[in-house]
């Protein structure tokens, strides 16, 4: 019997750390993914949305789409999913985004990779973390870009002792120009646009900066809905997808993944309550602040 024991390779993925980013690295995140029917009506099944145009392929065709474009957050779910496991992996904050902007349709068949780039990086003084910037974009399957947008993520050090490296933090602008915002549609034909189906007479200038609308319904997540739209979007965040419970075979999620804004909130508990619609020449950047 040989008592040499075989050395034992580490294969466990575990995400880079604060101090594995430089300032111009380009990173092209693993498994490109094709978004079917499958997991459109799992998004609305688990989000409700109900816009006419994403909902009806008739409904598309009449104002100018060849068929209805997949919902633009279902987009930046899969497009950030991929994102993870290389920028967010060990992130302690998710802080905000800036400049998003949705450049081109995407349909029901198409494939999305996502890359990054690193625009800036800034240790925080207690030397245990610190903020990186990135700005990623997804493209599909003929290279296209479909989504663009700047994100920092708070990231914990492997080795508190790591240099840091020379403070970047990017300027990024506070609003996205309308004029980078049209190419993501096709030339459309408003004539055909049914208000009644669409469900509302709103139109855009109908609505002033300051409004406030109740969306009156909630609608109760519960854990397993969590689980599952954390599997759909294949985020695997620490964050989001806890260590394995022992004994228990399975996996716990926490509710970090589906926290948006400010306000955070407990499995069971309703969703509604009030948003305010900014309506004007310019779009405000997003900057959503969670944990």
């Amino acid at each position: 019997m040989n008592d040499t024991q075989s050395e034992q390779i580490d294969k466990a993925v575990t995400g880079n750390y604060f101090e594995d980013f430089k300032l111009g690295q380009e990173i092209v995140h693993a498994t490109p993914r094709s978004v079917t029917v499958g997991d459109v009506s799992l998004f609305t099944a688990l989000y409700g949305p109900r816009f006419a145009v994403q909902s009806s392929d008739a409904f598309a065709h009449d104002i100018g789409y060849p068929r209805a474009p997949i919902d633009d957050l279902l987009v930046f779910h899969v497009v950030i999913g991929k994102t993870v496991p290389d920028i967010s992996r060990n992130a302690i904050a998710n802080l905000g985004y800036a400049e998003f902007r949705f450049l081109a349709p995407v349909f029901p068949g198409d494939t999305l990779a996502s890359t990054s780039e690193v625009i800036g990086v800034k240790e925080n003084s207690n030397k245990k973390s610190g903020t990186v910037y990135v700005r990623s974009t997804g493209k599909n399957q003929r290279g296209q870009p479909v989504l663009s947008y700047a994100r920092w993520v708070m990231v914990n050090k492997r080795d508190m002792n790591a240099p840091a490296p020379a403070p970047v933090v990017p300027e990024l602008a506070t609003s996205v120009d309308p004029s980078t915002l049209g190419a993501a549609l096709p030339p459309l034909d408003i004539e055909g646009y049914d208000y009644a189906l669409a469900g509302s007479p709103k139109r855009w200038d109908d609505y002033s900066v300051g409004d406030k609308i109740d969306h009156v319904d909630g609608q109760t997540i519960e854990e397993a809905e969590h689980q599952l739209a954390t599997r759909l979007f294949q985020n695997t965040a620490r964050v989001h997808f806890n260590q394995h419970v022992e004994g228990k075979g399975r996996f716990a999620v926490t509710l970090d993944a589906f926290r948006v804004g400010p306000v955070q909130r407990q499995a069971g508990e309703e969703l509604g309550g009030h948003a305010a619609a900014a309506a004007g020449v310019e779009v405000p950047a997003a900057a959503a602040r969670s944990r």
